[in-house]
């Protein structure tokens, strides 16, 4: 080439380029045209509802110069695809050089799309001619990392069963991003950047409008409360939440109340939300379950017994039969295929349509012999736990035995009466729903045990709706079961429960059957406990002086009965009753030995002890010596805040209220009276409403 000559080339040009020195002639050229841009996105969803959080979420995800690797989980039918291609559409004029779509066919029943092929059609989308793909995987992957390197794609991998099927079709960009969707968490993904993101149900109000529009027109606005009784059987879940609505626009004459009422029914709601294989939700959840290896599979079908809505892994364990790591490892891999929630640091829960499934794969599969075994471990560990909350919260109270069927293992440990009463606390409603089941199943001497087992949490947090429940539903398992001391003791609650309440024609009722029953089985601890809640009785309703000379002659009896503890509950209820006639000398005489008792008792009562000191906190503000009156409800004050009683911090503001009102101190009367008005009122009290009359007279007398 001579001096002066060189080579330039202009333009864009594939394939290869050829230069002659000399030409002579015509010069044809022959260039492959540029491939599209891949714009292989699904249209977006139709009649897409709220996700604004999620769709947010993913925003954020995407940061410039990082590579975005998002993995959308949940259990099928969430709405994870309908997330991805919203947030795709939205946002794909950011990824000029192209979106490229795959379904992987991680869950649908046949075998999943391999990396191989799924490579294939993308290479084969980004211009690579068919018969120039590599059959290696490793050459495929080399090959699409050339191709992507620098390019801003996105990339939706949907319906991915695992990281190894994911991770080759990352592409080798850090302006790119990719979104991949699986009802397994795909935690592993972690390691190369990805990010997971949980995909809730809806919320009642989106799902709500999900199902207006869908249907369209006014049908739902017309039946408001029947849609969001219908979006609730559906559990916030789009896929069935689309079949009612399909439903409903098929029959044009139908009400929102009919379907409403065809999905009561538990037995017949999956069916009735699987029409068709194209729109199941009977399938989407047995082609997650298809996929769980045999061991995963009994522990979803047991786990769903379970009676109430959120669990512990140490139930868990007991359910299963196996210790707590194994079973733990067992309940993670039901939370990673999205077919368990975990809605907080170890505890649990199924999607009630999740549940009817499990459920339903349990009433196949597992005969009932087997099915009770197992409700039953999980019933009696919840009673065991209990049991050992109770000895220390409440250790000094009488009871009855309890024969156990099976071995609860794996029983929560508390360091101290705080930690037993939490526990009892967290796990109240579960215990309420274990004592119904147990009825239910026939099994009386559980369902009793499981009501007298949270009279420490009564006790201390009141809970008084509950206890109406609960004290009935005992009083009901003690006659099935045939056993007159627990009747009579269940019906003694019911009696105190329902004074406290106001119900007091139910109260005397109860009460007075109580002392009845305890009678027939001579039971005179039994008869002068009722007959103690009589006489409380008499005191709630003014009958003061009558019920002074009861308390009176209970301090007899159970002096006789050589009850210390019974003795020095009588000696309270005594003193309180002679300072409110004008007795305060009396009063605190009794109330001084009752202390003394509560001191040498051999196990420590500290919430006896405490309400004795609100007792002679009342006596000497009705003596006027307003001085030891304060000092001593402030004391009460400390110790009902240590032992956690709502009911006797409430008790202690009132006495520090009325010294304050004596002393002409109307802003701390106030201020107390109303903290005093909040617990009682969040109590749900019958005593709230008077202390509240007392706030309200008090506020207009200082104005």
């Amino acid at each position: 080439m001579g001096a002066g000559v060189h080579n330039e080339m202009s333009g864009s040009f594939r394939g290869g380029v050829v230069q002659a020195g000399a030409v002579h002639g015509d010069i044809h050229l022959h260039a492959d045209s540029a491939p599209p841009i891949p714009r292989q996105l699904l249209p977006a969803p139709a009649h897409f509802t709220d996700r604004a959080s999620d769709l947010a979420e993913l925003d954020a995800m995407l940061v410039p110069g990082e590579r975005m690797l998002a993995v959308l989980t949940g259990p099928g039918g969430i709405g994870k695809t309908a997330l991805a291609l919203q947030w795709a559409h939205r946002g794909r004029d950011r990824f000029p050089d192209g979106q490229i779509y795959v379904d992987l066919g991680g869950f649908s029943g046949e075998t999943p799309m391999s990396s191989e092929e799924a490579l294939g059609l993308f290479l084969r989308s980004l211009g690579v001619a068919p018969q120039r793909v590599p059959a290696d995987l490793a050459e495929q992957a080399a090959l699409y990392r050339t191709l992507t390197a620098g390019k801003s794609l996105l990339v939706l991998l949907d319906n991915a069963r695992a990281a190894l099927q994911v991770r080759p079709l990352l592409p080798n960009s850090s302006s790119s991003a990719v979104v991949v969707t699986s009802r397994t968490r795909l935690t592993d993904l972690v390691v190369d950047g990805g990010r997971l993101l949980d995909i809730r149900p809806l919320a009642a109000s989106s799902a709500v409008t999900l199902l207006a529009r869908t249907l369209g027109g006014s049908r739902i606005a017309d039946e408001q409360d029947r849609a969001e009784a219908l979006v609730d059987l559906c559990g916030g879940l789009p896929i069935a939440v689309r079949v009612a609505a399909a439903r409903l626009a098929a029959r044009p004459k139908w009400s929102v109340g009919r379907v409403v009422s065809e999905l009561a029914d538990e037995q017949l709601r999956l069916a009735m939300l699987s029409p068709s294989n194209e729109l199941s939700v009977q399938t989407t959840f047995d082609l997650s379950y298809r996929a769980l290896d045999e061991r995963t599979a009994v522990v979803y079908r047991r786990l769903a017994l379970h009676p109430g809505q959120t669990f512990g892994p140490a139930v868990a364990a007991s359910l299963l039969g196996r210790g707590l790591p194994e079973a733990c490892r067992l309940v993670e891999e039901l939370v990673d295929s999205s077919l368990l929630e975990e809605v907080a640091e170890d505890r649990y829960r199924f999607h009630d349509l999740l549940k009817l499934h499990a459920r339903q794969q349990a009433g196949k599969l597992d005969d009932q012999e087997d099915r009770d075994t197992a409700l039953r471990h999980v019933l009696e560990w919840y009673l065991a736990g209990a049991m050992v909350a109770d000895r220390i919260v409440t250790p000094h109270r009488r009871r009855l035995d309890y024969a156990f069927r099976t071995d609860p293992a794996e029983l929560p440990r508390f360091a101290d009466r705080d930690e037993a009463l939490a526990w009892l606390e967290l796990e109240r409603a579960n215990l309420m729903t274990a004592g119904h089941v147990s009825l239910a199943k026939g099994w009386p001497d559980l369902a009793w045990h499981l009501s007298d087992v949270l009279w420490p949490l009564l006790l201390h947090r009141k809970h008084y709706r509950d206890r109406i429940d609960i004290d009935l539903r005992g009083v009901e398992a003690a006659r099935r079961w045939g056993n007159a001391f627990a009747e009579a003791d269940m019906l003694k609650r019911l009696g105190r429960v329902c004074t406290t309440l106001g119900r007091y024609r139910e109260a005397e009722e109860h009460l007075r059957g109580s002392a009845a029953v305890a009678a027939t089985i001579d039971d005179q601890r039994g008869v002068a406990d009722a007959r103690e809640g009589l006489a409380l009785l008499y005191a709630d309703t003014d009958r003061v002086a009558e019920a002074a000379a009861e308390f009176a002659e209970l301090v007899g009896i159970n002096r006789a009965l050589g009850s210390d503890r019974s003795l020095a509950l009588s000696l309270i209820h005594l003193g309180t009753a002679l300072s409110r006639i004008g007795r305060c000398s009396e009063a605190l005489t009794h109330l001084s030995e009752s202390a003394a008792i509560f001191d040498r008792l051999p196990e420590p009562d500290p919430y006896n002890s405490a309400r004795v000191l609100v007792a002679q906190a009342w006596v000497h503000c009705r003596a006027q010596d307003f001085g030891r009156a304060s000092e001593v409800a402030e004391e009460a004050l400390g110790l009902m805040r240590a032992v956690g009683s709502v009911d006797g911090l409430a008790h202690s503001h009132e006495v520090i209220a009325e010294v304050a009102r004596h002393r002409g101190d109307t802003a701390g009367a106030v201020d107390h009276l109303r903290q005093a008005a909040h617990l009682l009122t969040s109590l749900g009290s019958s005593r709230a409403g008077a202390v509240s009359d007392r706030l309200r007279s008090l506020v207009d007398d200082d104005s």
